[in-house]
């Protein structure tokens, strides 16, 4: 319980830090929002002031995020420049980037675990060549040319998967852009796996563990794997929230209506604080993963909770 305290508290500091460098870096944009919602049509100067008053845009920038943040812990995300709830316009969105990440992410877990393993058990034959050689293409080539490669050959070519939109629901329009999405932090999983298991399969407690009649498959799953695994669960937490932060591309490829689409349409029109409440989630889901991946620390090796 007190590992677990003095990792919460931690995140208290982080939390209000990431949340005002995000809120300074959006509205030290140039151009005036309110300006860019008008277009081509003319807005009085009665106008203009008037809603920059309404959206505090005339204040200092610590007293726009003060305010900002009063809204917040309230459980208000604010108001776009035309009027909607944030939190409504982001409602209906993160049902399809959630589903869209966690399929992805248990891809990731599940083909990436398990090729390093195999990678790891046969090192330097075939097997090992082979998640060794695909894993580094995958990491040299594009996350968007993978996407497009993908939807024409089995989307249009093959007609494995749907090449759009989410009609089909779960898990058929998701699989093929999970997949896309999953594939670059997957090659990852699979190499740290195969480097964590080999380097633990040599150590001394292992050799122990064999000489004293334990079966290879026990030694394996219950001594080596476990160990190997805290490097790998701390890439899979921090990987997680750049799943659901990095889904701009793969949704933009696939029509997916999720919050990625519309972070990007907001920057589009300068709907600041639209991308301040999405990405401000981003950073709570973000810690939140973090958090329980601390406390699998203490699961896996004991000693880093005592510690």
């Amino acid at each position: 319980m007190r590992y677990a305290a003095q990792r919460l508290l931690q995140a208290v500091p982080v939390f209000f830090a990431t949340t005002f460098l995000i809120y300074a870096m959006v509205f030290a944009l140039p151009g005036d929002p309110i300006l860019a919602l008008a277009g081509d049509k003319p807005i009085s100067d009665e106008t203009l002031h008037t809603l920059r008053e309404r959206y505090h845009l005339n204040d200092p920038l610590i007293v726009q995020y003060g305010l900002y943040m009063f809204g917040l812990l309230r459980g208000d995300l604010g108001q776009s420049f035309t009027g909607q709830q944030v939190s409504d316009m982001l409602a209906g969105r993160w049902e399809v980037t959630a589903q869209l990440a966690v399929t992805a992410w248990v891809l990731e877990l599940a083909v990436g675990v398990l090729l390093g393993v195999v990678a790891a058990l046969r090192r330097g034959g075939i097997a090992d060549t082979a998640v060794l050689a695909g894993t580094t293409f995958v990491i040299a080539v594009p996350v968007f040319v993978v996407g497009y490669a993908a939807q024409i050959v089995l989307g249009l070519n093959l007609g494995l998967f749907p090449t759009a939109g989410t009609e089909q629901g779960w898990p058929g329009s998701y699989l093929l852009p999970a997949m896309v999405l999953a594939s670059f932090s997957l090659a990852y999983v699979a190499r740290l796996t195969r480097t964590s298991l080999a380097e633990n399969l040599r150590a001394d407690y292992v050799r122990t563990a064999t000489a004293k009649g334990m079966r290879r498959r026990r030694v394996i799953g219950r001594h080596a794997l476990r160990n190997s695994l805290i490097p790998v669960v701390t890439f899979l937490g921090v990987d997680f929230g750049n799943l659901m932060a990095g889904a701009v591309v793969t949704e933009g490829i696939f029509n997916l209506p999720g919050i990625g689409q519309q972070v990007f349409q907001s920057i589009q029109l300068q709907e600041g604080p639209v991308v301040v409440g999405a990405v401000t989630v981003l950073v709570m889901i973000f810690i939140a993963v973090n958090l329980v991946v601390d406390l699998l620390y203490g699961v896996l090796d004991p000693r880093i909770a005592r510690a």
